[in-house]
């Protein structure tokens, strides 16, 4: 990405229009109006130097995400219970693969449940993963009741012992109450069979979006209590900064970053790894 270096070499310049460019550079790559007009104030108040600019920048930028805990829940009772939720066009289905893959490359069992039955071709993507990946899938037929079929998922997974059950739902925002209504059952119906709510509820939210995201996570947080955020597409070269905007407002973690269009690229978010990220 090479962010910070991009900044640096701005500053270095030391033109009447360096701090400008610092912050319109800053702002163009989603960092936030409130991480960047502090970032301004303590060039312009501290003895802020070319050598010590990407320094300074980095422990701001490490102060932020140290704030959100990503640790991932697992359920005291198998199984423990993903829900996934996000609009449509984010890669949700894709990340589900990814951290099916993930878990099962741990030893777990892993089963998933196509929730998304508003979308035919949802449903058909989750099974082609399941098929690959050789695990277990839960899924009706188009237009059929998404609490119904993941009732029969949380029913299969006791019976199997499966370790994590990763549920889909669908993303139509434009539909917001009959989504929100969609959501609180599933959440309903996963509380009154495990006896909690899902263990990780993920908002997945594409990198490129920008700004767009923040209004996703109002929408979503609306809707159920989101524990995290799978962040894809983050091997863009201008990406990464709408995580600090998102932890600085909302404290919801970044759970997992995906960098890459491979069923490997999906990482635990970790803090010294981004930072390495953003400076390229």
């Amino acid at each position: 990405m090479k962010l910070l270096k991009t900044i640096k070499k701005i500053f270095e310049k030391n033109d009447s229009n360096s701090i400008e460019n610092i912050e319109e550079f800053m702002l163009e790559n989603n960092f936030g109006v409130e991480f960047t007009e502090n970032f301004i104030e303590k060039i312009k108040k501290e003895r802020v130097t070319s050598e010590n600019i990407e320094e300074t920048l980095k422990e701001n930028i490490k102060t932020i995400l140290n704030s959100a805990d990503p640790e991932i829940h697992f359920g005291n009772s198998i199984p423990s219970v993903f829900l996934f939720v996000g609009t449509n066009g984010t890669g949700k289905t894709t990340s589900i693969a990814k951290l099916a893959h993930l878990y099962k490359n741990q030893g777990k069992k892993v089963m998933l449940v196509a929730g998304d039955t508003f979308r035919a071709a949802a449903a058909k993507q989750l099974e082609i993963w399941a098929d690959k990946l050789n695990v277990p899938i839960v899924m009706q037929k188009e237009g059929s009741d998404p609490g119904a079929v993941v009732f029969d998922g949380l029913n299969s997974a006791v019976s199997k012992n499966i370790d994590v059950l990763l549920i889909d739902s669908a993303g139509r925002v434009e539909t917001k109450k009959n989504l929100l209504n969609e959501l609180k059952k599933i959440e309903r119906i996963i509380e009154k069979r495990t006896g909690r709510k899902p263990d990780e509820t993920l908002l997945v939210l594409d990198a490129y979006t920008g700004q767009n995201g923040i209004a996703q996570i109002e929408v979503f947080s609306s809707m159920v209590d989101i524990s995290g955020i799978i962040l894809t597409k983050i091997d863009g070269s201008s990406s990464g900064g709408i995580i600090i905007p998102i932890i600085q407002k909302y404290g919801i973690p970044v759970k997992f970053i995906c960098t890459g269009e491979s069923i490997e690229d999906i990482e635990q978010f970790n803090t010294e790894t981004f930072i390495k990220m953003l400076t390229g």
